[in-house]
């Protein structure tokens, strides 16, 4: 039988194991991943973290270590929190990993959606403006047809909003209800 101390290594590297899977599985939300692996030594801490220990635990310098924290806190996967008598700020990952993702995955869709919907808006007034002052007969159908597929494309962005609000309501858990343990 292994003593502790080699139990507690392969703790360590069972864990580590686990916080380079959720760094590269991150980057499907454009996270990078060693802001992944900061997230994971967050979620795996058992007490709130300073920026130092983070960066001790990662191994990243303070600055990308301070932007990490900051992205990962304003996609509310993380959060500060207050301890009495400790002047350093305290991080601790969001618990509810459906929250957390929830959070991340409507931001960074609404925000994509609702740029494509106005690509989408311009380029239809662009090709209008283009159809009513051409007298070419092929063109105006070339016209035709690619405003005709932009707005294909809107009905698509619109059930993805549709979709997001879903999402950010909760009424996708009356879809697709959480398991209970």
């Amino acid at each position: 039988m292994k003593d502790k101390t080699e139990q507690c290594k392969l703790f360590e590297n069972i864990k580590d194991e686990f916080v380079q899977s959720i760094a590269k599985n991150m980057s499907l939300y454009g996270i990078t991943p060693s802001v992944g692996r900061v997230y994971g030594s967050l979620y795996f801490a058992e007490e709130p973290m300073t920026l130092d220990d983070l960066r001790e635990a990662v191994g990243m310098s303070k600055t990308s270590m301070s932007t990490g924290v900051r992205s990962l806190a304003d996609m509310q996967m993380v959060q500060p929190v207050f301890r009495r008598g400790v002047r350093k700020d305290l991080y601790s990952t969001e618990p509810d990993w459906h929250k957390s993702f929830m959070t991340l995955f409507t931001q960074k869709w609404k925000k994509a959606t609702e740029t494509n919907v106005e690509e989408a808006e311009d380029t239809i007034e662009k090709l209008q403006q283009l159809l009513s002052n051409t007298t070419n007969h092929d063109l105006r159908t070339e016209i035709q047809q690619a405003v005709f597929k932009i707005e294909a494309a809107e009905e698509y962005y619109d059930w993805l909003l549709r979709f997001v609000d879903v999402m950010e309501s909760g009424e996708i858990y009356n879809l697709v209800p959480k398991k209970k343990k």
